[in-house]
């Protein structure tokens, strides 16, 4: 998504090579109060004067691109600058990429001595893949290394010519020596190299690639024994000596001896932590449920689509379903009631909305008025409309009657493209603007009554010293004094119960204005737990977001619980996440269970008496999105 500060994400321009920060939306802003808006910042103006100041400053050539380090520029031509850049540093040859990432695993040098031991590689190694020039008929020419032979001691490498311009062709082929290669400069700058590094890799005490660009690349994961062991890694400020006396190099020999005796301090890097002796024994992961019916790489669409749906059903006014209702009737070969309950109510919410959708219907005059019969018009005109082939191809078949036949990703891939068109409209963002204040409300609400709290506390705190004062020297009865004492601690326990209640009240009605779903955490290999307070199953998505599956009983809970090593940062905190939401986790899978044996039981119910009866498709609970009624549907 967007930034609040429109498209400038990521890295922000230099004004005369110092960082530079955006203004923060105005306050309380009346809808009907006249504003002034930078397009390329979208910063906002009360005064014109302020306004005119500072487009005048964005204007002049005094702006840095932070990435590129191009200079002399003005703010729009740095923000494009930096764009390009980060999309250069995505788009590197594979070799150059594979050449990088491979320096970069478990490296321990700070990310400048990184950049700089790379760059100085990038313009002294050859490998295949990388392009140079060579000499060829007496001048130079551009060429790539195809492959390099071994000859003895003269090192000769295949190349291929490639001709110049946008495409980079390789024309023809021929051997060269070494000697006749010609290097200019490195493949990639510093300020490119520094970009993917940070984007690549997480750092603590290693530069440690994430996994699945290790598995696209062919880089091992497995760390170096030496730095399994603690050995390789310098501190900070630490300077090396190369002439040391016989009596420092015994001094530091004993120094050695005694750091190798410290004990590593944990949480570390999960890929960095290896088991020892004294660690309790950790159960096998459990193996993930991976029956969808839709392709497992389209799950978390469809997970997107359903949680919005229900989310903002009031505002679209449709009615709640189960996420199989929704799986089910995306994988029917039909046209269904939930299907064009679900366009349509995304249809009257863009057209209500006056926005892109509602202003191209007027030009193409077409009817504003949407009706549950001719749904599938507006999905069609919508496809047209879209600039993505994937789906503007679909179109004819949506018109002709054939939505049923459409694969199940395109159906979700098309409904994800509407959700996102829904999430720009006035009503979704007020409903996410009322959220926010209600959130922030209950927050305000939760620090007053942990502020009256330690009030409290210290208040309690003072009289009994004043008790005891009092003791010392006086003589009061002690059958009394023990009656009251005894009512003071029935109030006060009743007082705590009281707050204690408020405060989960609180969390319970926090938990319901969530804005949007985040994941429980990630395990040792980056894979993402996803838990929706409406669906009872524990989702797990892998590192490379295309493979999905789930957990559905109590008992895989408790396994996974037990198989997480808190040793490692990410299996740490992921399981203190778990333990926080144990509770209504496990009730959710529990329910789900439930509801799914009772639905089994009528399925054998069905199946028995169609040997006897022939049974409607419909009594099958599987089917059971075929009965779906929009009860919210005011139209």
């Amino acid at each position: 998504m967007h930034s609040a500060l429109g498209w400038v994400t990521g890295p922000m321009p230099l004004l005369n090579k110092k960082p530079f920060s955006l203004l923060e939306p105005p306050k309380d802003l009346d809808p009907e109060q006249t504003v002034f808006q930078i397009r390329f910042t979208k910063e906002i103006f009360l005064d014109y004067q302020e306004y005119v100041k500072r487009l005048n400053l964005y204007r002049q050539r005094v702006w840095t691109c932070k990435v590129s380090g191009k200079s002399n520029l003005t703010f729009e031509e740095a923000l494009v600058s930096e764009h390009q850049a980060m999309e250069k540093a995505q788009n590197l040859p594979t070799e150059i990429m594979a050449h990088v990432l491979r320096m970069t695993q478990y490296s321990t040098l700070g990310l400048i001595e990184l950049v700089n031991k790379i760059y100085a590689a990038l313009q002294e190694d050859v490998f295949e893949g990388i392009e140079l020039h060579a000499k060829k008929d007496d001048a130079e020419a551009p060429c790539k290394i195809l492959k390099i032979l071994d000859s003895g001691d003269t090192k000769l490498y295949e190349v291929g010519w490639i001709r110049q311009g946008k495409s980079k062709t390789v024309i023809n082929t021929s051997v060269v020596k070494a000697t006749d290669l010609i290097r200019r400069r490195a493949p990639v700058s510093r300020n490119i190299l520094k970009l993917l590094i940070r984007d690549s890799t997480s750092h603590s005490t290693l530069w440690i690639i994430h996994e699945h660009l290790a598995k696209k690349y062919g880089i091992s994961m497995e760390p170096p024994n030496g730095i399994m062991y603690g050995e390789g890694l310098q501190k900070k400020g630490r300077k090396r000596h190369d002439c040391v006396t016989t009596e420092d190099g015994r001094k530091k020999s004993k120094k050695d001896e005694e750091h190798a005796c410290v004990p590593i301090k944990y949480p570390i890097d999960d890929l960095l932590v290896s088991p020892a002796a004294d660690d309790p024994a950790l159960l096998k992961r459990p193996p993930l449920v991976t029956d969808f019916g839709i392709p497992r790489n389209s799950v978390g669409d469809l997970l997107m689509v359903w949680d919005f749906c229900l989310s903002f059903g009031r505002v679209l006014n449709l009615y709640p379903f189960s996420l199989a209702d929704l799986e089910n009737a995306i994988c029917h070969k039909e046209s269904n009631v939930l299907i064009v309950e679900i366009h349509s109510a995304l249809f009257r919410l863009l057209i209500e909305d006056d926005g892109d959708y509602f202003t191209a219907l007027q030009t193409n005059k077409r009817k504003s008025k949407l009706s549950s019969e001719k749904w599938a018009e507006y999905l069609s005109f919508f496809l047209e409309k879209t600039e993505i082939e994937e789906l503007s191809c679909n179109s004819g078949a949506v018109r002709r009657g054939y939505y049923g036949l459409i694969d199940a990703d395109i159906k979700l891939k098309i409904l994800q493209e509407l959700v996102e068109e829904a999430i720009t409209t006035d009503s979704i963002r007020e409903k996410l603007s009322e959220r926010v204040e209600q959130q922030q409300a209950l927050v305000a609400t939760k620090r007053e009554i942990a502020r009256k709290e330690r009030e409290e506390k210290n208040k309690n705190s003072k009289n009994e010293n004043n008790d005891v004062v009092q003791d010392g020297n006086e003589c009061v009865d002690e059958q009394g004094k023990g009656k009251e004492e005894s009512d003071k601690r029935d109030i006060s326990a009743s007082k705590i119960e009281r707050k204690l209640h408020l405060v989960r009240h609180l969390e319970t009605e926090k938990a319901k204005l969530s804005i949007r779903a985040s994941p429980l955490g990630k395990d040792r290999h980056y894979n993402r737990y996803w838990f929706f307070k409406r669906e009872g199953r524990l989702f797990v998505e892998s590192s490379d977001c295309k493979e999905w599956g789930y957990y559905n009983t109590k008992e895989e809970l408790d396994v996974l619980m037990s198989s997480l090593n808190v040793k490692g940062i990410r299996e740490r905190a992921l399981k203190l996440q778990l333990e926080k939401f144990y509770n209504s986790i496990s009730n959710a899978l529990e329910k789900r269970l439930k509801e799914i044996t009772h639905k089994t039981s009528l399925e054998e119910a069905v199946l028995r008496r169609s040997t006897r009866v022939r049974a409607q498709p419909r009594d099958s609970p599987s089917m059971a999105f075929l009965k779906y009624v929009n009860k919210w549907n005011e139209h």
